[in-house]
């Protein structure tokens, strides 16, 4: 059975989700709270799976998911709410939740979800998974990609850019690895063509930006 704790200042919809989240269904619905504050100072040992509304009167489902996860042996927070507006999805995630779903959303998909997460898993919305692809795509894949660069160059050439990144000029860099100029600028050419970087700048900027050297 999946122990379950509901999260929501209206009694009719907890009613509701007690109904669909059924011991026929292997659920067991263990625990219902009004307010976030509740169940952030209750006792969850044992519950797998935390169902939290976002907008309670004086804690919010956020907030109250920030606190439970941040225990250690937390269990899974899956976030069911009315609203899907961007703010609230990123903030969920964010805090550590493991889905994001609505509440016009069916009892089929509800008990998919719960247990998903109680699995492990991660669910969201049909009506929301699209926009976290789209920002996966746009922001985290090419983060990705270009911390993967650094991995293209060779060793001299990670010598050569930790050197520039430190001010060194080609003629420097040549003296403290016993090359020649021309060989520095070939290197230094390797560089910017396997970073994507333009100029000498955007090189250093892009050794900072992805740890390859640290300020000071």
């Amino acid at each position: 059975m999946i122990r379950v704790a509901l999260v929501d200042d209206q009694a009719i919809v907890r009613s509701g989700l007690v109904r669909i989240l059924s011991p026929a269904d292997g659920f067991d619905v263990v625990a219902e709270y009004d307010d976030g504050a509740d169940v952030v100072d209750a006792n969850l040992g044992g519950i797998d799976v935390v169902v939290m509304d976002v907008r309670m009167p004086r804690m919010d489902g956020i907030e109250a998911t920030r606190q439970i996860r941040a225990a250690d042996g937390a269990p899974a927070v899956l976030i069911l709410t009315t609203f899907d507006e961007d703010d609230l999805l990123w903030s969920a995630i964010e805090a550590g939740a493991a889905g994001f779903v609505l509440k016009d959303t069916s009892a089929a998909s509800l008990i998919a979800a719960v247990g998903a997460i109680a699995g492990g898993g991660a669910w969201f919305d049909p009506a929301v998974a699209p926009r976290v692809l789209d920002t996966y795509r746009r922001l985290v894949a090419p983060t990705r990609q270009r911390a993967q660069r650094i991995d293209a160059l060779t060793e001299r050439e990670h010598e050569v850019l930790v050197l520039m990144a430190r001010g060194a000029t080609n003629a420097e860099i040549g003296a403290a690895l016993y090359v020649g100029e021309a060989t520095v600028k070939t290197h230094v050419g390797n560089i910017f063509t396997k970073l994507g970087a333009r100029d000498r700048a955007a090189a250093i900027v892009y050794a900072y930006d992805h740890g390859v050297i640290s300020p000071g």
